[in-house]
């Protein structure tokens, strides 16, 4: 899979895909990631990409000009082009990235890890003149109810989220399905060896607490009900724990997630109980 990152910071990203799994990821052949400076794309001596907004107003908005051009040279074309090849339009993603956008979400992010390609357009200033969104764009994404000052950020979090997820990029091909906002129980596959289970999927909800040695530090004991070997019980419990947790942090996530009447039951027990840390 290619991200292909248009910026007018290319020297941000030095350094921040080479380590962990990313760097990995990119020394096996799963993952190109490419950074394209927008000033390439500029025709005057001063290099300008941005300038005054019509209708007055605050700050600078990025022009259209070499945001069309750098795009241009990545073989994608504007949107009234006669004719767009068809697995171009079904394998690749023009996603600019802006407090505007739709909410970047782990839903969002497994879509993206089909595809053959997805190409950043970062924003910068007051942001990017809207013809480059309503020509180019497939979609705006924005990760959080916040404004950043770029979207080099932003495209950081989104190639390191999607990257994760595409087979082969994840020592335990399991570990993506088990964690905050994966999948249901319906959508990974059964127990092997006879051996049930002692994770379920969050299908939408947060994920449970870990432990690891020492069984007791500071003062604080692992819960039993981890070290007895019973994967069932084992189950049960995080799962409570992850809807818990969910209750606590995130409840908004509850009216999304996907829910067993059982897990209903405990909800309603967990929401009576008085708020504790």
């Amino acid at each position: 899979m290619r991200f292909e990152i248009v910026t007018i910071f290319p020297g941000f990203f030095t350094g921040i895909f080479e380590h962990g799994i990313v760097r990995r990821a990119q020394a096996e052949g799963l993952v190109t990631i490419e950074t394209h400076d927008l000033r390439t794309f500029t025709h005057d001596r001063h290099r300008t990409v941005d300038d005054r907004p019509f209708g007055g107003g605050e700050g600078m908005v990025l022009k259209p000009e070499p945001l069309a051009e750098a795009l241009a040279s990545l073989g994608i074309p504007a949107k009234t082009a006669q004719s767009i090849p068809q697995e171009q339009k079904e394998k690749t993603r023009v996603i600019l990235l802006s407090a505007q956008g739709r909410p970047f979400t782990q839903s969002v992010a497994r879509e993206l890890a089909t595809l053959d390609s997805v190409v950043l357009l970062c924003g910068r200033y007051e942001g990017v003149d809207e013809r480059i969104n309503e020509l180019y764009c497939d979609m705006e994404l924005s990760i959080g109810d916040y404004v950043l000052s770029g979207g080099e950020l932003a495209a950081a979090v989104v190639v390191d989220t999607t990257m994760r997820l595409i087979p082969g990029v994840l020592g335990n091909e399991a570990s993506g399905d088990f964690e905050s906002f994966g999948v249901a129980d319906s959508e990974i596959s059964a127990d092997q060896q006879g051996v049930p289970r002692s994770q379920h999927g969050a299908g939408g909800l947060l994920d449970y607490p870990h432990y690891t040695r020492p069984a007791e530090f500071d003062g604080l004991r692992v819960p039993e009900v981890l070290l007895n070997g019973d994967h069932l019980q084992i189950r049960r419990w995080r799962r409570e724990q992850q809807l818990r947790k969910t209750l606590r942090n995130r409840p908004d996530l509850l009216e999304r997630a996907v829910l067993t009447p059982e897990d209903r039951r405990l909800l309603e027990v967990l929401q009576r109980e008085p708020n504790k840390r």
